[in-house]
């Protein structure tokens, strides 16, 4: 939003006010700070359109900043009226929605005075503040499309995908430490609750995708509520799941008791209850733009950790198939869909959809409602963090940097399997583990600098989903282990139609487990779950 966004200082002889304006850089350009501005005062004439100089008196305009509604003529006619009665701001309360003002290329030279949009509540609420007594000064700070929210987007992504990575490498560890050493086949630990093996499956799943987001697009004012519910209940079970995991590790007592001959652990209640209150504060306030977007990364961090280590993919081979369905697809909803829907970026629509910024970008035009718009509801599928830049937060409204959880879901699958394939080959180094977290943090990095040179969102999968798969297999290729990197596991999953390769084989989902229910399968062929 460079060179779009400005400021109003207005201020008398005790006090003084900012408001946010739009103006366009190709008018008389603005300063970038307010010391080397010139206050000028300000003539109320919003009872005026100001098209023609009838009805003006230019002392009454001379040398002062002018403020006029917006209408019946060009910005430029009203900018010319103005300068001919010896004006040297002009202000166009408005309304109606505001954009920055423009004209035909030949008119921008003809105008030698700045000239902004502001909102006309805006200036009725200075009148009431300031009276009749008050001076104006416009001024443009300089913004950058490098703001340090990227550098924390990145952090958050890049921690997120190699602590899931490595959690699920160390479940599958102690699950194979436990089957070794317990003859009784009392299994009590897990790589993943649910197994992706087969590549049917990963075409199914990813055609819901596909549907569900169509569904979304038609029937969004119904089914938003239904994935705000779902999404409330998946994240407090994964923020359980994360700060269980943490305390078990810390050997924190369980305090287990008795009640009616059922077993209770006070340790699970108090976090379940903690875990509860904290989904329950994001629904409630999940439109607070001021703070709630630390709660909302909050539960997306423990959704994305819980997810990865949950599923698990099988092999290399199920990695590709589902990594470029999934590639496939982001590209899809950013480049194809604008042709035939009306919106030019469904994922960012289905985030910024509701007024959750205080401007609306619709093509290269930037939108400011000249009202409060009561806002609607918006997917909760995005890591969110608020741009350092002070003063578009405060005047303009709050604008964020953005990252979808699938972004940091599917590679992280990727990398879940590297890690778990470095405890099935013993790599003390955990060679493909961190090879795999470096590719990722290289295509975020490329993600976030093809954004900023392009000024548009970017679907980080087209460069996330090259990086990790072609740094992986050519680890395996160089270290001779591309068969079974592709092949996965030393034993295979067969569909209950066929037979198992192997005599017996013993498949346990995680006992206990809040999610799954508890099953043995015990020379048997595998079942799909």
């Amino acid at each position: 939003l460079k060179q779009i966004k400005a400021i109003l200082h207005i201020s008398s002889a005790s006090t003084e006010q900012e408001f946010c304006i739009l103006y366009n850089h190709s008018w008389t350009p603005l300063p970038e700070s307010l010391d080397a501005t010139v206050p000028y005062p300000v003539v109320n004439l919003t009872s005026t359109m100001l098209c023609d100089p009838s009805g003006v008196s230019p002392e009454v305009v001379k040398g002062n900043a002018v403020v006029v509604m917006r209408g019946d003529c060009t910005f430029s006619q009203k900018a010319l009226v103005a300068q001919s009665l010896g004006a040297t701001t002009l202000l166009i309360a408005s309304n109606i929605t505001l954009i920055p003002p423009s004209a035909n290329g030949s008119e921008y030279s003809k105008v030698q005075i700045p000239l902004a949009l502001m909102r006309y509540r805006d200036f009725v609420e200075a009148q009431r503040v300031f009276g009749d007594e008050m001076q104006a000064r416009l001024y443009a700070p300089p913004s950058s499309w490098i703001d340090g929210s990227i550098g924390v987007m990145l952090l958050i992504s890049i921690v997120t995908v190699a602590l899931g990575g490595y959690w699920s490498g160390a479940c599958e560890r102690e699950r194979l430490n436990s089957g070794a050493g317990g003859a009784n086949g009392d299994n009590k630990a897990e790589s993943g609750d649910i197994a992706l093996y087969s590549p049917c499956k990963v075409v199914i799943f990813v055609g819901l995708m596909f549907g569900m987001l169509f569904l979304m697009y038609y029937f969004y004012n119904i089914l938003i509520y239904v994935m705000i519910a779902i999404f409330c209940i998946a994240s407090a079970t994964a923020l359980f799941s994360c700060i269980d995991a943490v305390l078990e590790k810390l050997g924190c007592a369980h305090g287990n008791f008795t009640v009616l001959n059922a077993n209770f652990s006070l340790r699970s209640l108090i976090l379940a209850s903690v875990c509860i209150c904290i989904s329950v504060v994001w629904a409630v306030y999940r439109n607070e733009d001021r703070w709630i977007w630390i709660l909302q990364d909050l539960l997306g961090v423990a959704f994305c950790l819980n997810f990865i280590r949950t599923i698990s993919l099988s092999s290399f081979k199920i990695c590709v198939i589902l990594l470029t369905l999934l590639l496939v697809y982001d590209v899809f909803f950013v480049f194809i869909t604008p042709f035939f829907t009306k919106v030019s970026h469904v994922h960012v629509h289905y985030a910024n959809l509701g007024g959750k910024h205080d401007h609306k970008i619709r093509g290269n035009v930037v939108e400011v409602p000249a009202e409060p718009e009561t806002p609607t509801e918006t997917l909760p599928v995005v890591m969110r963090v608020p741009w350092f830049s002070a003063w578009a937060q405060n005047l303009c409204g709050m604008q964020f940097s953005i990252l979808g959880y699938g972004d940091i879901i599917v590679p992280g699958l990727l990398v879940a399997y590297c890690s778990r394939f470095d405890v099935w080959i013993n790599s003390t180094k955990k060679i493909y583990f961190f090879s795999c977290c470096i590719a990722y943090l290289l295509g975020m990095i490329t993600t976030f600098a093809v954004m900023l040179l392009s000024r548009m969102g970017q679907p980080a999968l087209l460069y996330l989903v090259p990086f990790t798969l072609i740094t992986s297999v050519t680890v395996a290729a160089c270290r001779g282990e591309i068969r079974q990197f592709w092949n996965g596991t030393s034993y295979e999953v067969l569909d209950s139609s066929q037979e198992p390769l192997l005599s017996g084989v013993l498949l346990l989902i995680r006992p206990n487990s809040s999610s799954f229910v508890s099953c043995q399968l015990l020379l048997t062929p595998f079942q799909s779950l």
